[in-house]
């Protein structure tokens, strides 16, 4: 735990957020360690096999409030599954976010960003980072770079702009960030790569750009934050010195992007008469 938070510490959190240890005790003895991004039935059962003494995940399990953890319900499923097997929950979320290196700098490794700097501040915190190409790209042709560096999901990118055109200013934002809009136009990105992109945020800002920059890339919650969990492993690895020597750390190769598949409508480009992309 001290490790934790003098890698993340919990005060760099966001407000809202629920970090730090969730389950166990901290007198407990920790053996074999297993880095997730979400502490879903699944990844607790892989821990539970593998007999992993501490799970720490990216996502909160118990971000707000819950009135009972019957196994009834999939949360209280989750705290019983912990608590009876002994193991211990960590929460490093978005004081991973803001950490240097963190989340997003796992993300901008990715996406080819040298020389990144934040691309905004939130509660006083790094938020994002931006920065420029090694060379120019066209957009599919990063597009396509950036999706060989991330995990395999089955819904992959979504990318809003013209394929062919040029892009080296890149921001990124690992998970949820159609909230950072301002910021990303501010810095005069070509392009913006996060997740979670709802149609009227996206939408509104494929119109302010009037068809040219920023484009925009929904690359996946899961998978832009499933990138951190390597360098986090190394650094908690680094940290505990030659205490390191007794504890085994390994990273959860389990998909817990809630998609399965991927159906297409036929083909959009039959279906857009304008760079607004409104039906014929």
């Amino acid at each position: 735990m001290a490790v934790l938070d003098q890698l993340y510490p919990q005060q760099t959190a966001q407000s809202w957020d629920q970090v730090g240890l969730v389950s166990g005790d901290p007198e407990q003895p920790v053996q074999r360690i297993m880095l997730a991004v979400d502490p879903t039935l699944a990844v607790i059962e892989d821990a539970r096999a593998a007999g992993v003494d501490l799970l720490i995940t990216h996502h909160p399990l118990l971000l707000r409030g819950v009135h009972s953890v019957a196994t009834t319900s999939a949360k209280g499923a989750a705290v019983t599954a912990l608590v009876v097997a002994d193991l211990a929950l960590y929460v490093a979320h978005t004081n991973a976010d803001v950490a240097d290196p963190g989340v997003n700098h796992a993300l901008a490794d990715a996406a080819g960003v040298v020389a990144g700097e934040p691309l905004t501040h939130e509660d006083d915190q790094p938020l994002g980072i931006v920065g420029d190409l090694r060379e120019p790209l066209s957009l599919k042709a990063f597009a396509e770079q950036l999706a060989g560096r991330l995990p395999a999901a089955p819904v992959g990118l979504r990318v809003a702009g013209d394929p062919d055109a040029t892009v080296r200013r890149v921001a990124v934002h690992g998970g949820a960030g159609d909230g950072a809009f301002d910021a990303v136009r501010a810095s005069g990105a070509d392009v913006y790569v996060t997740a979670d992109l709802r149609h009227h945020p996206a939408l509104e800002a494929r119109e302010e750009a009037r068809g040219g920059t920023p484009f925009l890339i929904d690359a996946g919650h899961w998978a832009t934050e499933w990138l951190w969990l390597e360098g986090a492993r190394e650094r908690i690895a680094g940290a505990l010195g030659a205490a390191a020597d007794s504890v085994e750390i390994e990273v959860s190769h389990r998909r817990t992007d809630p998609w399965d598949f991927l159906v297409p409508s036929g083909d959009p480009r039959t279906t857009r008469d304008d760079q607004t992309g409104g039906p014929r």
